[in-house]
């Protein structure tokens, strides 16, 4: 099986930088000839002696439907890779690429993407559907050029609540890593009980998500719809919002399990002011087998609250 690794961003994000410094540094890398599909073609390039020393094929792709099957499967044939990097143009889909049909013995070993973080705003703001599709697939997502003004919280909850497996780096501007921490987070974690305001539900969901240690016995206030799905019992419901992470086809209903001593009743997907205290459960990872900490959150108390304005929490 040939391994294959897809590099997506868009135009000046920083792809071709990432496959140098990265991507062809791991030892994981099969010996032999790498090719590489450059789907567009920035500032940097590869330079002769960098295609000597990893022994690598540059292909240039200058359409989305160039990439055929029997275009890739005749590619493999005649360049024999040892493993394939596809450095993908920003301005195509990537979601609709991995619905093609691929040759047998290629098999997807990794999705990474990156962004230029000196631009990232406006491109949210402008672009923001093609921006959301190239990262939304991704196993890692590194956003290099970071200013120390930025909004890294902001960009941060966007992408896990529409990729939660996603790892995220952001790099300064300098190259050096800087660690997403409690300090990124617009409530007070270190307290013991905080309420959380609308605007920050999707920040809360997200980095708990990834981070249940942080709230363990946490208790926390929040605006939320009670939901019970059909089959649970009347002691848990869930407590949650509608978010919409990148577009209105894309708004999904966000929230924890939560669990009482007693029945719980309530209107179905009316709103109510919740409290609740933050806790974790050992459960298996339905895809690796793997215990897993997922959160859990134990009922306190609630009372009716008015619907929003704003049913629907933006990012």
């Amino acid at each position: 099986m040939i391994p294959v690794y897809i590099v997506s961003g868009l135009l000046d994000s920083g792809k071709t930088s990432f496959i140098k410094s990265t991507l062809l540094q791991q030892d994981w890398l099969n010996k032999g000839h790498t090719l590489v599909l450059l789907c567009e073609t920035g500032e940097v390039e590869f330079t002769e002696e960098e295609k000597r020393e990893h022994d690598l094929i540059p292909i240039e792709i200058p359409e989305a439907g160039t990439l055929s099957l029997s275009f890739m499967e005749d590619l493999s044939r005649s360049a024999d890779p040892a493993q394939i990097i596809i450095e993908f143009n920003g301005m195509w889909s990537l979601q609709d690429f991995l619905k093609k049909d691929f040759p047998k013995n290629w098999g997807l070993a990794g999705v990474y993407s990156t962004v230029n973080g000196e631009d990232m705003e406006l491109v949210m703001t402008n672009m923001r559907n093609l921006f959301m599709n190239q990262h939304i697939e991704s196993d890692l997502i590194v956003v290099n050029r970071c200013r120390p003004d930025m909004n890294r919280a902001t960009f941060r909850k966007a992408i896990k609540l529409q990729n939660p497996g996603a790892q995220m780096i952001f790099e300064a501007e300098s190259g050096e890593i800087i660690e997403f921490g409690e300090d990124d987070l617009p409530y007070d974690i270190k307290a013991p009980a905080f309420t959380l305001d609308d605007a920050d539900y999707g920040t809360w969901f997200a980095d708990a998500s990834e981070n249940p240690e942080r709230y363990v016995h946490k208790k926390i206030t929040f605006l939320a719809q009670f939901f019970r799905p059909f089959g649970m019992a009347r002691s848990m419901f869930v407590p949650g919002r509608r978010v919409m992470a990148c577009c209105a086809a894309d708004i999904q209903f966000y929230g924890f399990p939560c669990k009482s001593d007693k029945p719980v009743s309530f209107v179905n997907k009316g709103w109510y002011n919740v409290t609740v205290e933050f806790d974790t459960e050992k459960k298996k990872d339905r895809r690796t087998g793997n215990p897993v900490l997922v959160p859990v959150l134990r009922y306190i108390s609630s009372e009716e609250a008015e619907t929003p304005e704003e049913e629907v929490v933006t990012l």
